[in-house]
This record gives C-alpha cells, structure tokens and sequence, in this order.
C-alpha cells in the first residue's frame, strides 16, 4: 500500500524541541531508568519538491499558514473547522495524501491535527476514546477498500457504544484516473459498503460543494443520539484539483440539534407509577452523555429514594452514594414492583435470566412493571445484531434518555404527595446499611491473596489507586472488562465524577483498550488529570503500536498490564466445554495461553519510547514502581509498569 510522507517541517521542529524538554524531564524522575530509555529524537522531513506538489494539485500550495486556499483538500479542511473537528487519527496513506497535507501545511497541522497512528484499527480505537472523553466528533482518514477493512471491526466497536466518529474514506471513483494496478485495487464503487451496517449514514460527495453539505450533515447526525459513527467518501480527485473561486463555495450553518426527548404524557404515566411503586428499581446503560446526565440521575433517584443499578457503559452514578446498590442488584430486580431502564442496551437480559441457551425465566416478580427509556430504536437495522432480544416491556418510550431526565422529574415532583414523600424518605436507611456493607465486604474480600505471587488483581487495583486517589483522575480504559480484574475499582475506588470512567468497547471487539485509552488521554491532555489505563495482555497484542503514538505525540497516560499471560476468559469457557464433556481440563491452555515465551511488555514499551517498568511479579516492588510512573505521567509523558498477575 502506497504512503505519503509527513511534511510537517514546523511541528517536528516543535516536537524536536519537546523531545529533548521530555527525555530531560524523565531523567529528572527515575536518572537511571530514563538513561536507558532516551525519547525518541524527532526525525528531520524534507519539504515536499514543487513537482510533487504540481503532481498532486496541479498548482504550488502555500508552503505557509494562512495563505488563500488553492486546492480542493484545503476547502475540504475549511469545512472540518467548521465543524470543530480537532483532531485526525490516522495511519497514512496515498488515497488521502492532498487532504493530509492540507492539514499540515494550510492549516498547520492545528484544529485539526493530524495523530500518526500505526493501524487503521487503532486509528479508530483513540477516535472512539477521544470522543468519550472529550464529548465531540472525532475524524479519522481511512485508505481506500484495504484501509477500512482493517478499520471495520473499530468502527463497529463505536456504533455498538453509541460514539461519533467521522470517517473519511479515501477513494478513487474515476476508473480513467487510477494509473496502476494498485490504485484499482484500492479503489471501490462503493467503499462505506464494507461498513454500512454498522453506521449511521454515509455519502461519497462528487463536488466541494457536495462535500461541505455532507460533513455538516454528518457531523450533525453523528452527534444527534443515538450517536453512532458516519463515513464519508473523500475522492482523491477531488481532494487535488485547483481550486478556483472558493467564494462560490458555502459551508452550510451549523446548526445541532436538540437531542430527542421522551413524549410527554408517557413520561407523566412513568412517574406516576414510579411515586406509587414501593419497591422502584432504576438501571442505567448508556444513559449519561455528559456530566449533566449524571447529576440528574441522582437527583430522580434521591426524589424517589430508589436504589440504582449502573451497568458501567458510562459513569452513570456516583459509587459512593448510598442508593448505588449494584452489589445487590440481582436481588433488588427480584423484589421489584416498577423496573425502570435507562438507555440500557440489553433490557430484557435485564429482566430475565438465560443460562446454556435455555429459555429465559423472569426476574421480577408477578405483575411488576418494566418500562425502558431510550433512543435505541431510532437506529436499529436487520444484520448485525447488537439490538438484543426484544424486551416485551410494559412501557417502552423512544427518547434520548438524557434529555428525557428533565422531564421524568418535573413529572415525579408533581406526582409527590405528602404521604408518598413519607413512605418514600422511609427507605433511605436500608439502603446507606446495604450500602456500607457492601464497601465492607469488598474491603475484606481485597485482602485475600494481598501478599501472593503472581500478584492478585485486588492489590494491583489498590495499589494504584493509592498512587492517584488525591489527583484528578480518569479510568479511560480497562482494556476488554472490568470484570476481568474483579470489578476492583468500582467496588473500592471513588467514582464521584461522570469523566473518571468511560466504559468498554461497547461491541466486545478485542484490541480497542489501548488505542481508546491513547485517545481519551489526549483529550484530558493539558488538564492536569491523571489517565490511566488497565490494560489486559491479550487485548494489547491485538494494537501495540498505540504506546509509540502515546510517545510520539506526548500524550499522558499511566498504562497498568494485567499480565495474567493468557485470555484467562477463554480458558475457562474452554475448561467448562470440556469438563461437560468429560474429557478433563489438562489440555485446555492450548491456545489460550500467552506463555512460553512470556510476553516483555516493559521492554516492548521502552522500543516505543514510553517509560516503563517490569515483569513485576513481587507485590512489594508493585507500589514504588507504580509511584515512579505516575511522577512520569504528571511530567506530561506515557508510562507503563507491567504487572505478572493472577487470571483474575
């Protein structure tokens, strides 16, 4: 696959300059670790030579910022300004090359930047974490049909988790102007088709003009919830032609839209149920979009007193509150007379059990009553089947359940009465009891195995937490699962805030922990907060490349391995198959196993230029090493300390 140089001249110069400021500063934190591990030096790129440029444009482009825009890539960057796109992730590539060197050159490589990535997938990957953290549209610039094949699995990862991300397509759609054999085979008639299943919308735009109209709209639609991700065809032919009278050309107005919101006489009857419920029970999924969806969730909650089941797609609540009773979910659904769920993306799973492929069996109780919230059905298709099992609910109401929030509790105040707000005060002791219990028991449970070797995911989880407790910290990624590593943070840390946890992948594809957390972390870059990523072993092999990134681009980010050197999950599906059958578990590590040889992540991170430190398999060494990396991180540099660990 043909690729384009990076001519970024002023900003290598720039990162030279950083370079040499960040090997300084590690060796100010750890002398003797630093010494080993110098940053990278910025590589020296030529200015592109005028016939390169006349190759691609037809006509020189301006060599300095600010000049009038002379080809069709620079309008095609005016209209991603527009938009507020701040950021490109990309691994380059011919089929975009005018567009990057728009980006770098016209726009000087500012709103948008361009973020070097090593694969299409991971490319994706810090997108889909940027836009979580940083709650705008991300863009990536994708090749052609080879280039979105690699990023198809990513991309279906984010529209499983309800993210925007733009993706460029790069594509040649005039057969005359393809000169070899490859660019056919990188060429498509219709190159969204490989993921037009598993997107919002897409479009391959024929003129600027065309174009323009197309990232507005799909800017627009990718940030309207159900958010999802939106490709868009950039021709290669068009992204080089001269430009001529770009003030014929118009960038539509921008103008969002307001989020939908529940109708209004369904949410009256929702409330109504709920004030006369005495045993409500709240579940949320992807319900809080922004900090603000968050706050009024605990405010529904604490009007009704109503114990809330977070599913962790999103920092839905606060797990320090007293009515965050998921330790007790199971057995408040069961008791439930009213089951209320929030943008959940599997409700009836919710409400029913389903063990081997047997048929489901209720949950709840004869005659409660399960009402959903949510916008999901505004973007069901036939293929792929992340819609779930249709939940055969009481009440099902099509809205963003954010936006409906405000109207659920203006309706539930309404709704109060004096004896109802009595009954309802009654139930807030029980559940700060169940509340502190559960703490208790998590707290007790943490030390069994404290001082074992391979070190145990509890220590792992606690040690870290007590190098970042007093920082303003974030959980951008946990590699494929929290439950992967006993659910420890959120049983023990503090969640308090809606940015210090983002959820997973949301599609369950596996290699999306380290690329998102790189993404995430440069959304947080600049504000002081501490990201930080547990990062499972297996999901790293799948996109290692991300850590050079993390270290190019000098993004911040505190990686922690949980290196139980398998997919200690498929081991046990795979033990389970085979102790049904009878046949004994001995051999069941065979292909399963990340051993023999064991996996050096430590050094594998320290070829990228990342701080890093490891195996360790000694608890006592876990928590020194754990505070030297955080003293890299805080200097504004990635860090990573490889942890031998159990499989759970």
């Amino acid at each position: 696959m043909a690729r384009a140089e990076d001519t970024d001249v002023n900003r290598r110069r720039f990162l030279k300059g950083v370079a040499v400021a960040g090997a300084g500063t590690a060796a100010a934190v750890l002398p003797q670790v630093a010494q080993a591990q110098p940053a990278p030096a910025a590589q020296k790129a030529a200015s592109p030579t005028a016939a390169q440029r006349t190759a691609e444009t037809s006509k020189p482009v301006p060599t300095e910022p600010g000049l009038a825009p002379s080809c069709g890539s620079d309008f095609m960057v005016d209209v991603m300004k527009a938009v507020g796109i701040d950021y490109v992730f990309s691994n380059t590539a011919q089929s975009f090359a005018p567009l990057q060197e728009s980006v770098v050159n016209y726009a000087n490589n500012q709103a948008p930047e361009f973020i070097t990535c090593m694969h299409e997938e991971s490319s994706v990957g810090m997108a889909h974490g940027y836009a979580k953290a940083s709650g705008k549209a991300a863009a990536i610039f994708c090749h052609a049909t080879v280039g979105t094949q690699h990023a198809a699995m990513a991309i279906y990862n984010a529209y499983c988790d309800r993210v925007p991300v733009i993706a460029f397509l790069g594509n040649q759609i005039d057969a005359t102007t393809r000169g070899n054999a490859t660019e056919w085979r990188h060429a498509a008639q219709d190159p969204a088709a490989f993921v037009r299943d598993f997107t919002k919308w897409d479009d391959q735009p024929i003129t600027l003009q065309h174009f323009a109209e197309s990232l507005v709209r799909g800017h627009q639609m990718a940030m309207t919830p159900p958010m999802s991700p939106v490709c868009i065809s950039t021709d290669f032919v068009l992204q080089s032609e001269p430009l001529h009278e770009r003030e014929k050309l118009k960038i539509p107005k921008i103008t969002p839209i307001s989020p939908p919101a529940g109708d209004l006489a369904s949410v009256r009857e929702v409330a109504r149920l709920l004030v006369a419920a005495n045993s409500p029970v709240i579940m949320a999924g992807h319900l809080a979009r922004t900090p603000a969806g968050m706050k009024l969730l605990v405010e529904l909650a604490e009007l009704l007193n109503a114990p809330v089941i977070d599913q962790g797609d999103r920092q839905n609540f606060p797990n320090t509150h007293y009515l965050n009773q998921g330790a007790d979910g199971q057995k408040l659904i069961r008791g439930a007379d009213v089951v209320l769920g929030l943008e959940l993306t599997d409700l009836w799973g919710a409400v029913n059990t389903f063990v081997e492929h047997e048929a489901g069996l209720p949950k709840t109780k004869a005659g409660a009553k399960i009402i959903g919230i949510s916008a999901n059905d505004l973007l069901a298709k036939a293929n792929y089947q992340s819609f779930q099992r249709y939940p055969g609910v009481d009440m099902m109401i099509v809205g963003d359940g954010e936006a409906t929030l405000p109207l659920l509790i203006e309706s539930v105040k309404s709704a109060l009465t004096a004896d109802r707000k009595n009954v309802i005060a009654a139930r807030a002791d029980g559940f700060r009891k169940a509340h502190a219990a559960a703490y208790e028991a998590s707290r007790q449970a943490v030390t069994l195995g404290w001082d074992a070797s391979p070190i145990s995911t509890g220590r792992m989880c606690m040690e870290l937490y007590e190098q970042i407790k007093n920082d303003d910290w974030a959980l951008v990624s946990v590699g494929s699962s929290e439950s992967f590593m006993g659910n420890w943070p959120h049983r023990l840390w503090h969640f308090e805030h809606h940015h210090q946890y983002l959820g997973v992948s949301g599609g369950g594809g596996v290699g999306y922990g380290l690329p998102a957390a790189v993404g995430a972390a440069l959304a947080n870059k600049g504000t002081g907060r501490i990201s930080v990523n547990l990062q499972c072993d297996g999901d790293f092999m799948y996109a290692p490349g991300a850590l050079w990134t993390a270290a190019h681009h000098r993004i911040p980010l505190l990686t922690v391995m949980h290196n139980n050197r398998a997919y200690a999950q498929e081991t046990m599906w795979v033990q389970h198959a085979a102790t049904k059958r009878g046949r004994g578990v001995d051999r069941t590590k065979i292909g399963t196993e990340i051993n023999d040889p064991p996996i050096d992540f430590a050094k594998l991170a320290q070829s990228f230029g990342v701080y890093a430190e490891g195996p360790i398999a000694d608890p006592a060494k876990l928590g020194p090493a754990l505070q030297r990396a955080v003293a890299v991180v805080r200097k504004g540099l990635p860090a990573l300390v490889d942890v031998v660990t159990q499989m759970r």
